[in-house]
Parts: C-alpha cells; sequence; structure tokens
C-alpha cells in the first residue's frame, strides 16, 4: 500500500528525511522489583488458596476470590501510577528459563499492553461480585476465575513468544469450563465450539512460533523466543508472508474477525455473566492486541501487504455485525454481534497504519472491553430478574427498574459513539486516522456507526420503553447497592475517558509511534500522523 505524499507540513508529520527512528522493542529495566511477576503469582496464588478452602465452606469461595482479584487490582493501579509515557517496555524482567531452546520468562509492559493489563484487573473483581447467583460449585468457579486472570495478564506482560503462547492457552481451558459447566441449556456445544475454533488458530501460531526460532537459530546461531531477538530478523519475503498468515489466522479467530466469527454468539449466549464479560473485555482483546504487538512488529512488509485484506475484513465485520444485530430476537446475542462489529474497527484502526488510527485502535480495546463488559452485566442483571433474554418477552422496564434502565441508555450511548463518552474518542480516531491511507474503507466503516445507533437504541425502545404488558415484568427489584457498585467504576471511566482522553493517548502514544517508525525503518513506507481534521481532508491520496 503506498504511503500519503508528503506536502512539506509539519503538522501532518510526514517524513521528509530519512526514515523515523528505529523501534526499540525495550528500555533498561526500571526500578519496579517483581511487579510484573506479582501480577501473575497474585491470581494465581488466590486460585491455590481458593481450592485448598474445604468445599463446605461455600460462604467463604466468593469473597476470598473477589479479595484476592482486588489485590490484583491494587498493583495494576499502582503500575499505571508509576508508568512512564516513553517508548518501548518497562519494568522488564528476564529470566532464562531453557537456555538450549532460548527460552526465558521475559515479562514487559509499555503503552500498548499497560491499558489492557489495567483493563483485566478491573473486570474480574467485578465480574466475581455479578457471580452472586451461582450456587453450585462455586469453589471450582472462582478458581477457575483467578487461573484465567493470571493467564490474561501473562499473555498482556509477556515479551517472549513461548511464554505468551502458554498464556494464550493456558486461557482456554478456564474459559471452557466457565462456558461449559455454568452456561446455559446449550452450554456444552458452545464450549465445544470456542475451544476447537480457538486451538486451530493456536495451533498455527505454534507453528509459526517455532519456525521463527528455528530461522534465529540458523541467522545468529542459536534459537531464540524473546520478542526483541526476533523482531531483528530479516526475513525473506515468501518466508515473512506465510508466518504472518499464520499468526493472522490465530488473532482472527480470537478477535473474531468475518468468517471466523460464528463461534463467538454462541459462546456470548450460553456463558454465564462472568464469562460472558471477561470474553468479550478481555479474550477478545488478545486478538486486537495480538495483531498490534507481533504482526506489525515482526512482519511490517507482510503487513503492508495484506493492508486491504486486513482491513477490508475489519469493514465487512463492522458492516455485517451490526445488520445481524438489529434483527436478533435475545438481547444477549444482539450484545454479542454489537462486539464482531465494534472489533471491526479495531482491525481497520491498526491497519490503516496512520498515527491516529493506530492510537485509536488501542483507546477503542479499552472502551470496548469497559462498554461491552457493561452491557453483559446488565443483560445479566435483566436475566436474574426475568429469567429470559428475549426481547419480546421484556418491555416497559423502566418503569420498575430506572435506574438499571439509566445504565443501561448510558452505556448504550457510550457504545455508539456519542460525544463526551469513550466510545466516541476511539471511533474518531480511528476514522478519522483510517481516512488517510484508506478513505473509502472508512467512509464505509463509518456506517457502523449509524447501524449501532439503530441495534442498540431500538433494543432499549422494546426493552424499557412503554408500559409493561406483562405480569412478571411490572414487579421487578430495582438494582441493589452491590449492582451499583459494580457498575459504578465502568460508568465512571466511560466519562472520565469521553471528557479526558488524555490519560491514555498520553501513555500510549510512544509505543504506538515506536511500532510505526519500525514500519517505516524496515520497509520505507512513509507513515502519516493525520493532524488536523482540515489536514487530513486535503490529503492527497
Amino acid at each position: 500500500m503506498p504511503g500519503v505524499r508528503c506536502q512539506g507540513r509539519d503538522d501532518l508529520g510526514c517524513a521528509s528525511g530519512p526514515p523515523r527512528r528505529p523501534f526499540v522493542p525495550a528500555v533498561p529495566p526500571q526500578a519496579g522489583g517483581h511487579m510484573l511477576t506479582g501480577l501473575v503469582l497474585v491470581p494465581l496464588a488466590g486460585a491455590v488458596a481458593v481450592a485448598l478452602v474445604p468445599s463446605r465452606r461455600r460462604e467463604v469461595h466468593l469473597p476470598l476470590g473477589v479479595a484476592v482479584s482486588l489485590v490484583t487490582l491494587a498493583l495494576a493501579g499502582y503500575l499505571f501510577w508509576v508508568f512512564e509515557p516513553v517508548a518501548g517496555f518497562q519494568l522488564v524482567e528476564d529470566y532464562p528459563w531453557y537456555r538450549p531452546w532460548g527460552i526465558g520468562w521475559r515479562l514487559g509492559v509499555d503503552g500498548i499492553s499497560m491499558p489492557m493489563v489495567v483493563l483485566t484487573a478491573l473486570l474480574v473483581p467485578i465480574a466475581l461480585g455479578a457471580s452472586t447467583t451461582i450456587t453450585n460449585r462455586v469453589k471450582e468457579f472462582v478458581t477457575l476465575t483467578l487461573l484465567l486472570e493470571a493467564a490474561m495478564l501473562g499473555a498482556f506482560l509477556a515479551t517472549d513468544l513461548f511464554l505468551f503462547f502458554v498464556f494464550f492457552e493456558a486461557m482456554l481451558i478456564p474459559m471452557y469450563f466457565i462456558i461449559g459447566v455454568w452456561g446455559s441449556e446449550r452450554r456444552v456445544y458452545a464450549a465445544f465450539k470456542f475451544f476447537i475454533y480457538t486451538a486451530f488458530g493456536s495451533a498455527l501460531m505454534l507453528a509459526a512460533i517455532i519456525a521463527l526460532a528455528l530461522v534465529h537459530d540458523s541467522a545468529i546461531g542459536f534459537p531464540s523466543f524473546a520478542l526483541d531477538d526476533l523482531t531483528r530478523l530479516d526475513l525473506p519475503p515468501i518466508t515473512e508472508r506465510w508466518l504472518f498468515a499464520a499468526f493472522a489466522i490465530a488473532f482472527a479467530v480470537k478477535v473474531p474477525l468475518f468468517p471466523l466469527h460464528t463461534w463467538l454468539p454462541d459462546a456470548h449466549t450460553e456463558a454465564p455473566t462472568a464469562g460472558s464479560v471477561l470474553l468479550a473485555g478481555v479474550l477478545l482483546k488478545l486478538g486486537t492486541y495480538g495483531l498490534i504487538r507481533y504482526n506489525l512488529t515482526l512482519f511490517p512488509e507482510a503487513s503492508l501487504d495484506a493492508v486491504w485484506v486486513m482491513a477490508g475484513l475489519g469493514v465487512v465485520g463492522i458492516v455485517y455485525g451490526a445488520v445481524v444485530a438489529i434483527v436478533q430476537p435475545d438481547l444477549k446475542r444482539l450484545v454479542a454481534y454489537s462486539s464482531v462489529s465494534h472489533l471491526g474497527f479495531i482491525v481497520l484502526g491498526t491497519f490503516a497504519l496512520t498515527s491516529g488510527s493506530l492510537q485509536g485502535a488501542v483507546v477503542q480495546n479499552v472502551n470496548h472491553g469497559l462498554t461491552t463488559g457493561a452491557l453483559f452485566l446488565l443483560v445479566g442483571m435483566i436475566y436474574d430478574r426475568r429469567h429470559t433474554k428475549r426481547i419480546d418477552e421484556l418491555g416497559g422496564l423502566q418503569k420498575t427498574v430506572p435506574l438499571l434502565a439509566g445504565f443501561f441508555l448510558f452505556m448504550c450511548f457510550a457504545s455508539i459513539g456519542l460525544p463526551g463518552l469513550n466510545g466516541f474518542v476511539g471511533e474518531f480516531l480511528v476514522l478519522i486516522g483510517s481516512y488517510v491511507t484508506l478513505p473509502t474503507l472508512s467512509v464505509i466503516a463509518a456506517t457502523g456507526v449509524i447501524l449501532a445507533a439503530v441495534y442498540l437504541l431500538w433494543a432499549y425502545q422494546r426493552v424499557f420503553t412503554g408500559v409493561p404488558l406483562r405480569d412478571e415484568n411490572r414487579e421487578l427489584a430495582d438494582l441493589s447497592v452491590r449492582e451499583i457498585v459494580l457498575l459504578a467504576p465502568l460508568a465512571v471511566l466511560v466519562l472520565v475517558i469521553g471528557l479526558y482522553p488524555g490519560i491514555l493517548l498520553d501513555r500510549i502514544g510512544p509505543s504506538t509511534e515506536a511500532t510505526l517508525d519500525h514500519i517505516e525503518a524496515a520497509t520505507g513506507h512513509v507513515v502519516p500522523f493525520p493532524g488536523r481534521a482540515t489536514d487530513v481532508l486535503v490529503a492527497e491520496p
């Protein structure tokens, strides 16, 4: 894909001379001890502690799990506080694991992974706090949830590809059982479908990871799975394309991208509320995160070759997911298809390869986790009261549960992208940034914003407005204090990011710029910055 030609304007950030600085994958380790290891080990130790509590002490399991997850959240909050807005990995930990194969316990955090670490640590205690209706095998449920948290955090923090794969695969087992044991009627089918799809993609990625290590052995003289070592490889074009494809398919299944998305609606529909919150809020983001972290970094030339394919599939997902969401009779399935649509924006922003679009993609990773996680939480609260998710069996609920209706409408507005809320920030950056390099696709993608208003507001109208026509809808309890406490942090963050996006952008920007600098240095491709909106609109194609 040709880059945008420079017009001599500094505000567009076009490179008029040699490529910008090369990608620097890590900065010298900073003070912080073993904090990143602690982030992984705390929920792991908590899972062991919960498992050791006798099964007859059912009243202890869930509170202990919440307490452990809150300790993890406190560590993630401290990480956010001490994080420096600079390029490269921080708080690096690098310890040999198996020297003959070049495998190590390598952890690091940068502006691309840090927001996802904090989001994961936030959603787990909320998901556990929403699981009071689970009464069977509570110990096993809490243990699996904490194991899932440890694996998710490890995947975002890993800077060794073998270690990343271990965590990436480890997530499948807890989520498989969370869906298959505590899900709805078709839970076994949904869990099996989820496992088969994602395991297939993982197998391709493992083969590509081993191939990279062998290429490093052939070129340098020893195998290595370290990201910074593999980033320096000069791969033959055909090899790079095949390896890119293997990684891309694995992450496309996880996103999921159309047409590999069919497992997602079933998994969401059948999963318990906590499973849906973590699946939408975190697990799907490992697909979009992986495309940014690994595909763009390890295979810059192949990424350029695949721009139209990947961005095009993202746009197809935007429109397809929105259209299918409109006709869904099941409220939870509607929100599931909305995820397919919204995640398409992240893929479009990733492969538009501009400063604004890539920052927007990372921000939208966080935004989707907050808003869609909250929507699944609210759908679960409705189900706990009415024991149905069918839209035609609801109606007029705002008369009986006004607080729940208010939170639902607020999150709908955020998901639509109402200015002043978080969704607007991410979608605006993606669309305005993508217009520079992919104007046609960005215009088509913009229709997804309109369609989102259609399916979300129409769903709200049918579920909440009017007069309750069914007796079951006339006497429902509104949100409890516990439920308000679960929803309030998400609502506050939606508002804070919408009004003050710099709290994320300042920390994300240096790392996304380093990724784009790496692509420029490796390929000679000129990566534009979208500057002011007027500059973007007059940039030469």
